[in-house]
């Protein structure tokens, strides 16, 4: 399948008006996603926040239909959360609670910042040990060292965590094969899906994973202040939320309640319905693109960008290669020989350009293993065509 890209840009009104290069960041919205916010907003002005909600509980529903069905899952194991960093830390601190002195969590090189903050926490807390399992060298986790690691720490490795694609390098980590590991050794497998979702099919069966966090507003070109939880349905019984309020548990006596036995068990009461009923609209309208299709177009037009960048003389592109052209994505990363990143950004975004600078402590693991204080981050979507590439390397050729 191909994807109409006149369309889908007369889709999108952001286009006439900015080259936008920073979908890793937030993604342009289609308009009829806009379109679904404002009018849930004017709805609640009108007849007031309760009632507008009970008029669209049938479509906040779909929202959770919509989201399962890109998935692979069921609509027991979505929740619905502001961010994907909400989701991840829910699903984390919730089996973090369960951890002991010397238990240890296995993760990457390119492991992202959130990620790592609550490793540190949690190690810091409860005397846990963190294992960044080492690289190859063309920057895929080690499946080897995996299972070395597995083999060292026995019963000791209680978590693998993975950001599925790092913030920084254009790197598509083997989640799958992954997930294959986790389960034949029984240890339970967080994905972080905030960079692929929307950029790429994902099934949860396939990815192998008991949790996964995603955003809206990155690839799947949603509303900000969106995200969304998978929990196995075998492994939810396992997770038990640090805080709890109406929507994930019910008060059932003075002295007892009783959380749910789905995934909403992580969700809160109070939440933007507008935003949400957004996301269900940029979801559906992802898959009406076909997400394959969508994977196709990123991967090439990234792959157009690396080498137009890699042209330009004092132009480094730091990408990680992978072992085939099939694990990179839509990020590209360079830096200038002679102009800063922030002071690339700047001038670019004076031209009507938008990238976004990566600093160190986005993924300082690996950012300090390469060497690299800061790069600049251009991302490309399927929206976005190959005369604007042309644009942006003319722009960067001319700092």
């Amino acid at each position: 399948m191909t994807i109409d890209v006149a369309s889908v840009r007369a889709d999108t009104p952001g286009c006439e008006k900015i080259l936008h290069l920073n979908n890793a960041g937030t993604s342009l919205p289609p308009a009829i996603v806009v379109e679904r916010v404002k009018a849930h907003l004017d709805l609640e002005a009108e007849i007031g926040g309760y009632e507008a909600a009970d008029r669209v509980a049938d479509e906040q529903e779909r929202v959770y239909t919509a989201i399962a069905r890109m998935l692979g899952c069921t609509v027991e194991e979505i929740a619905l959360l502001e961010s994907a960093t909400k989701g991840w830390d829910a699903a984390f601190y919730a089996l973090a609670e369960q951890f002991r002195p010397g238990d240890v969590v296995l993760t990457a090189a390119n492991e992202f910042v959130n990620g790592y903050i609550a490793f540190l926490q949690t190690a810091r807390k409860r005397g846990i040990e963190i294992v960044v399992v080492p690289s190859e060298a063309t920057g895929e986790i080690s499946l080897p060292a995996l299972e070395q690691a597995i083999q060292q720490h026995g019963e000791r490795a209680k978590l693998i965590a993975l950001t599925h694609v790092p913030t920084h390098c254009g790197l598509i980590q083997p989640a799958a094969a992954v997930g294959q590991i986790a389960r034949a050794h029984g240890i339970p497998f967080l994905l972080d899906a905030c960079q692929s979702v929307g950029q790429m099919p994902l099934c949860v069966e396939e990815l192998g994973c008991d949790m996964l966090s995603a955003t809206g507003r990155k690839y799947l070109r949603g509303p900000r202040g969106t995200g969304f939880l998978y929990i196995r349905r075998s492994f939810l019984k396992h997770l038990e939320p640090v805080m709890l309020d109406m929507r994930s548990a019910d008060w059932t006596a003075t002295d007892r309640y009783e959380i749910r036995n789905d995934a909403r068990r992580f969700e809160s009461w109070e939440c933007s319905l507008a935003c949400r009923l957004g996301l269900g609209v940029a979801v559906e309208y992802a898959m009406a693109v076909n997400l394959s299709a969508i994977q196709q177009r990123v991967t090439m037009l990234a792959a157009e960008l690396r080498e137009l960048l890699t042209a330009i003389p004092g132009v480094t592109v730091h990408d990680l290669p992978g072992k085939s052209k099939s694990a990179q994505c839509g990020i590209v990363t360079f830096t200038h020989a002679k102009v800063p990143a922030q002071a690339v950004f700047e001038r670019l975004r004076d031209q009507g350009i938008n990238v976004r600078v990566t600093p160190i402590f986005g993924a300082r693991i690996d950012m300090e293993q390469r060497g690299l204080p800061e790069m600049v981050r251009a991302s490309a979507h399927y929206f976005n065509t190959e005369g604007e590439l042309e644009r942006f390397v003319r722009a960067v050729g001319a700092l």
